[in-house]
């Protein structure tokens, strides 16, 4: 098989006036255990510090519950407006309440903000219960999808964040959730922004601090308890860059607002993200022997998004790795090769190349003329070799 390097040129936005690089300095050190600094679309780690390190969550594990709950909406499995028996266990679960009753029925809708904007212990307890019949059943499917989320150092036991022996997460594995949050389901994602949320005649406020001080941030989720420390899942927005940042282990409620208010700070300031290619950009056309049509266009099937520091765009090349010798039928989505955004001399990011189109095998005349030129072509390529 035959591979071919080729260069592609990079979207007009990407090819700028060069300006002097920014300096990046070091990241900024924080006061707590373990932190990371995401960038939403490329997924790019621009800071972090034991990301990996098996930590108690606290309330970080609803940012899971709410994620499945959006699932499900999505699939249309269940709707806003489905009304939620409150079982008992529901309502005498302790810790942080949305005050709801036993015996009456809560609709999704309230149960979803009654989770996610003030953290409602009995509201997660409830909706796991609706969801999998029981707090247990509910456990196992939170861990089920953060293993096909890539969450490889979390394990939950329920649905709240209440510490448990083997309840457990890491800062990197709650920036991925985030990410998937934000990106799978923008449609709710705004509940995550709310600074206040009202039942039952009682009004409650969102415990993440940096809602009233920074216009750009617009989530996600705060934690607490006496083991896990403060923990803030964050994301905000500027200039169409989205970052997120996930600060665990905190020694305040302060402390947690202001540590993280520090990583966006050095995010937004030293680094800008890109969005190279449309998803089906089309990158090249290559020759595809034995096809009822003589090419077949080859692209990226997923937005390009890469995250550099500031000013250094101007050095960015793309370069194709694909195969030569393309032979049909071929399908729409096929892996045919691999697309490198290169800076300089390092490879800073890859995707895939695949088959934008499906393209059928040609009749017997069109292959075997093909294949004719084929011949010749390769003793072409032999000769001038």
């Amino acid at each position: 098989m035959a591979v071919v390097v080729m260069t592609a040129a990079l979207p007009v936005s990407a090819q700028v006036i060069p300006q002097p690089q920014t300096i990046i300095p070091a990241s900024p050190q924080l006061a707590a255990k373990s932190w990371i600094l995401m960038d939403a679309n490329s997924g790019h780690v621009l800071a972090e510090h034991n990301a990996d390190q098996r930590l108690p969550p606290a309330s970080l594990t609803k940012l899971m519950t709410a994620f499945l709950v959006e699932r499900e909406l999505d699939r249309g499995t269940i709707d806003f407006d489905d009304m939620v028996s409150v079982s008992e266990k529901a309502w005498r679960t302790g810790g942080s309440k949305m005050f709801i009753e036993v015996g009456t029925q809560v609709s999704v809708e309230d149960l979803l903000h009654g989770i996610i904007i003030v953290s409602g212990n009995d509201a997660s307890v409830a909706m796991a219960e609706h969801l999998a019949g029981g707090e247990g059943p509910f456990a196992d499917l939170m861990n089920q999808h953060a293993a096909r989320l890539g969450m490889n150092n979390t394990n939950f036991e329920n649905a709240t964040g209440l510490p448990g022996e083997n309840h457990y997460s890491s800062a990197r594995d709650m920036a991925l959730l985030a990410q998937h949050i934000i990106n799978d389901y923008p449609e709710h994602y705004a509940t995550y922004a709310e600074r206040t949320f009202s039942f039952g005649g009682i009004d409650q406020p969102n415990r993440n601090r940096l809602l009233w001080r920074d216009p750009s941030v617009d989530g996600l989720k705060t934690g607490w308890t006496s083991e896990a420390g403060y923990g803030l899942v964050a994301s905000a927005e500027r200039d169409g860059m989205r970052l997120i940042s996930v600060v665990m282990g905190a020694n305040s409620e302060e402390g947690r607002a202001q540590e993280t208010q520090k990583l966006l700070s050095y995010g937004f300031r030293f680094y800008e993200t890109m969005n190279l290619y449309e998803r089906g950009a089309v990158l090249a056309t290559p020759r595809l022997w034995g096809g009822e049509r003589n090419e077949v266009r080859i692209g990226v099937d997923k937005e390009v998004y890469m995250t550099l520091p500031r000013n250094r765009n101007e050095e960015l090349r793309a370069r194709l790795n694909m195969n030569n010798d393309l032979n049909a039928p071929i399908s729409m989505g096929d892996n045919v090769g691999t697309l490198e955004v290169v800076m300089g001399d390092e490879v800073v990011g890859e995707r895939d190349l695949v088959a934008l189109e499906s393209v059928e095998e040609g009749g017997l005349f069109k292959r075997l003329i093909d294949q004719v030129r084929r011949f010749f072509s390769g003793l072409l390529s032999n000769f001038f070799d």
